[in-house]
């Protein structure tokens, strides 16, 4: 009887071992479920855009599965034959969103988005920015076109299209490794809707085409009057030039308005007249009879 206490302790120790033990395990395993890796596949080396992905361009790499990315595959079969519509980096995880679906052919076909339409103009150097257009830049449309209805009004320039994305220049698909250096191509490929595909054939075949890039994060839209000769000679406002790649937002200034002052004309001074002399006052005449004679007698006028 005398050990009692000392039995109530050891078994007190006993049971609080267990349920360390029975606690330690199970946040082990947590962490064991919780630092599992998974296989995915990735890009051995540098997969252009639209092109079709071949097993030579594949390796598998294992990341922990709580970074899994969205879509990622697990089998190089299940990627190969699928065509890109990004640019694939070396080392970077091969995802659904970044490859057509199945059945897609190679090519400018697979980058076409549903709804849109594929459309080349013919550019020069003066047309096409000097060569900077390049495929995922945004431009506008100008034509310069005669109105319709009388051939002898003068030509108008006015923007047809507006924040349209160059798909292709000349049979570029993809960016170039150094986005500085131009590169003068004879036509850019653009992405337009069927309405729009409208426009800019018949623009294309009246009138002369020009590019104008713009900021792609720019998506305002700017409706204008259009220019002709007469508009062109009443000159224009100065504007403030913004910093490089600045984007306009709602907490932007406005741009000036032009102001019309009104401009007293010039004084011209006008001739003196001359003077102009006072009138004579008629000479009065009376007739005077004298017998059977009759003859005039003038009186001075009157002051």
């Amino acid at each position: 009887m005398r050990n009692k206490p000392l039995v109530w302790v050891l078994t007190a120790a006993v049971i609080f071992g267990l349920i360390a033990a029975f606690s330690v395990n199970r946040l082990l395993s947590g962490a064991v479920g919780r630092n599992s890796v998974k296989t995915i596949v990735v890009a051995k080396v540098e997969i252009p855009l639209g092109a079709r992905i071949i097993p030579e361009q594949l390796t598998t790499v294992q990341v922990p599965s709580n970074t899994l990315p969205d879509g990622a595959f697990d089998a190089e079969n299940k990627v190969t034959g699928r065509i890109t519509i990004t640019r694939i980096g070396p080392h970077e995880p091969i995802t659904n969103n970044r490859l057509a679906s199945e059945g897609t052919m190679a090519g400018l076909a697979a980058i076409i988005p549903e709804g849109y339409r594929a459309m080349t103009v013919k550019i020069d150097d003066e047309t096409g920015v000097a060569g900077f257009i390049l495929p995922g830049t945004a431009v506008d449309v100008l034509a310069v076109i005669n109105p319709p209805g009388n051939a002898s009004q003068d030509p108008i320039s006015k923007i047809v299209l507006q924040n349209i994305k160059v798909l292709a220049n000349g049979q570029n698909l993809d960016q170039p490794a150094d986005e500085r250096e131009a590169k003068s191509v004879r036509n850019v490929t653009l992405q337009v809707t069927p309405e729009q595909a409208e426009k800019l054939a018949l623009s294309s075949f009246d009138g002369k085409l020009q590019l104008a890039m713009r900021n792609s994060a720019d998506q305002g839209d700017q409706q204008t009057m259009g220019v002709n000769k007469r508009t062109l000679l009443q000159g224009d406002v100065a504007m403030i030039s913004p910093a490089p790649g600045e984007v306009k937002t709602a907490a932007s200034p406005a741009p000036p308005r032009r102001v019309v002052r009104n401009v007293r004309p010039p004084v011209i001074a006008q001739p003196t007249p001359a003077p102009v002399a006072a009138p004579t006052p008629p000479r009065i005449s009376v007739e005077v009879f004298e017998g059977l004679k009759k003859r005039n007698v003038d009186f001075p006028p009157t002051q």
